[in-house]
């Protein structure tokens, strides 16, 4: 009860006591000699076991019903340049600091006999990669999310180049750092922009802002660049399946389990609300590269004789899968896309510690090697199948949710990329299930290998909690979707999402002289009577020319549609987001700026942090 009532009263520091933790255990670390490597290690596991469990106060203390961040602290770290140290989490961001945190405390769990060279500083590293991934996924400032969205490159650059497993470890930590590094390049530029014209980089600050349609443009493929190698995107990947493949076991389950949400969750955070309207400009281009990733890599997947390569190929799929759910821009989607991040968080780490678990036996991942392991490894082929059947999004697990809402959500926005997504998905079942058959059935190839063991008590232990998660979430899949309803629909809130449909068909294709009643019963599929009703509320006659219209008329309608239960029919589902490139031409500039939000020509909102705080 002592311990609840210092949480409860504490609350809102808590977000910031999980992520100084990690660093209080690298500097315990640092006291004990190098020698003792059980203390070494008892220390470590223990520190992780704390965060993690700290970490779940979050969850049990997050307010449910609203959208805005929560444990929010601020320390002073430039003031005159008005740069703070800002921490807050919100749904979307809470169940990544869980993923994390539990990753974390696995790694170093599966680590426990297989880290033979550097115990100390293996520990010390992943204690450091773990305070800035937390701080990744809390830091509300842009520029310290730059600083630690890089910094997590030096302790991953680290684990696979010093501990990895062969002779080409070294090339691929550089393959795994230059490549996202140099896609960070324009980013770190785009920041700087950014903060020269708003005068501050605080995140709440710059949602206040308003940048002009080509400056979002050319910071959104700025950003783009640098989120899109990280997700990986095609042709960004080719980085991916070399660091999985030198890596250790735990660095390629928390390479897949969470550096790989590092991209999407750029997008989520930064792209969508900074830069609305070019994230919905370059979707087309999103959707093109995700398309081509799903069913390039399950192709991939299917000819690599590598273990570790096969899984690492399945997870480019799987991630390019939570993009078309991204840019579906619906609650539907984007909640289908953070759920798929948190259940591939479990199943691609709990295949990547299969594989550990043959390598750490047989000091090979070659699939020819293996055979008939049900025969004398039951335990591990009945794990191994769990998590082929959730590779596969069968019913009952996480992936089968995730996918199901991706697709669900992007069905609305664009058939043909559900179409191939899903054919994608196929695909993933080919290879999935012809590399267990391979591993698991058929007869022992004794002339590789004499000797046989099962998983140990310690590796069920690493994998009952990835079981467990993986079957909550495609059980009870609103258990960890009513912490993000309020988040998504915000962020969707702040994309101004059904304007900026309005806008692209105005701009598209609503002839000028077409009468304001015939645009507002064909185009837009509302009734003969609603679309007199509205005429009449705004004091126009059936036969008013849009050239005729107003500004403050053409406002009114379109908030008229917005705010009403009108049904729009599929003619506005077709031409995707169209009532303004002919207005834009008349004489509504202004009232269509004024209608996304944005500032009128010759006007900027809030050219600094200072006005941008007085008026919010």
């Amino acid at each position: 009860m002592l311990m609840l009532d210092f949480f409860l009263l504490n609350a809102t520091n808590l977000l910031l006591f999980i992520l100084v933790v990690p660093l209080i255990g690298t500097f315990l670390l640092l006291c004990v000699p190098s020698s003792n490597s059980a203390t070494l290690k008892t220390i470590a596991l223990n520190v992780s076991c704390i965060v993690y469990v700290i970490s779940l106060f979050l969850w049990v203390f997050f307010n449910k019903s609203i959208g805005s961040f929560q444990f929010v602290s601020r320390v002073l770290w430039i003031p005159f340049l008005n740069l703070n140290f800002s921490l807050g989490i919100d749904g979307i961001s809470l169940f990544f600091v869980l993923l994390t945190t539990l990753l974390i405390f696995l790694c170093l769990l599966i680590s426990w006999t297989s880290v033979k060279i550097h115990i100390k500083e293996f520990l010390i590293a992943f204690l450091i990669l773990e305070f800035f991934l937390i701080g990744v996924f809390s830091i509300l400032d842009l520029l310290l999310f730059y600083i630690f969205f890089e910094s997590v490159l030096i302790p991953m650059y680290l684990i696979v180049g010093i501990w990895g497993s062969r002779e080409r470890k070294i090339r691929a930590a550089y393959f795994f750092f230059l490549y996202t590094l140099l896609g960070s390049v324009l980013m770190l530029l785009s920041i700087l922009y950014i903060y020269y014209q708003a005068g501050s980089t605080d995140y709440e600050v710059l949602l206040t802002f308003a940048f002009s349609k080509i400056e979002q443009k050319f910071l959104w493929l700025s950003f783009f660049g640098s989120f899109a190698t990280k997700v990986p995107m095609v042709p960004v990947h080719l980085w991916l399946p070399e660091a999985h493949v030198e890596a250790p076991t735990a660095g390629s389950v928390i390479l897949a389990g969470v550096l790989l949400k590092l991209g999407t969750y750029g997008f989520l955070r930064f792209s969508f609300p900074l830069f609305p309207e070019a994230s919905f400009y370059f979707t087309p281009i999103v959707y093109f590269l995700a398309v081509v990733g799903i069913v390039y890599t399950s192709f991939t997947a299917i000819r690599q004789t590598d273990f570790k390569r096969i899984i690492a190929y399945t997870s480019v799929a799987h991630m390019n899968l939570v993009m078309v759910g991204l840019f579906s821009f619906n609650a539907i989607g984007l909640e289908g896309a953070i759920l798929q991040s948190l259940s591939h968080g479990f199943v691609a780490s709990a295949l990547f510690i299969i594989i550990g678990v043959v390598y750490e036996r047989h000091h090979t991942r070659m699939v020819k090697y293996y055979g008939g392991l049900v025969h004398v490894m039951p335990l591990y082929t009945f794990i191994f199948l769990f998590f082929t059947m959730s590779n596969i999004g069968l019913p009952g697990t996480g992936s089968f949710v995730g996918e199901f809402l991706i697709l669900a959500g992007s069905f609305k926005s664009n058939t043909s990329v559900t179409f191939i997504s899903a054919t994608g998905m196929i695909i993933g079942g080919c290879y999935s299930l012809w590399l267990f058959n391979r591993i698991s059935y058929g007869n022992l190839k004794t002339q590789y290998f004499k000797d046989y063991i099962d998983i140990n008590k310690r590796e069920m232990y690493v994998f009952f909690p990835l079981i467990f998660g993986t079957i909550l979430i495609g059980l009870y899949p609103e258990f960890f979707l009513t912490s993000m309803h309020m988040s998504v629909n915000m962020l969707i809130e702040i994309m101004h999402v059904f304007k900026l449909e309005m806008i692209y068909i105005l701009e598209t294709e609503l002839p000028e002289n077409k009468s304001i009643y015939l645009s507002l019963t064909k185009v837009f599929g509302i009734g003969k009577f609603h679309s007199s009703l509205i005429c009449k509320k705004i004091g126009l006659s059936h036969n008013c020319k849009l050239s005729e219209l107003t500004s403050n008329q053409i406002v009114k309608i379109l908030k008229l549609i917005e705010n009403s239960n009108l049904v729009i029919n599929s003619n506005l589902k077709k031409h995707k987001i169209m009532l303004i490139k002919k207005l834009i031409q008349i004489k509504t500039y202004k009232g269509i700026r004024r209608l996304r939000g944005l500032p009128v020509r010759g006007q900027r909102t809030h050219t600094n942090a200072k006005t941008a705080f007085k008026i919010k």
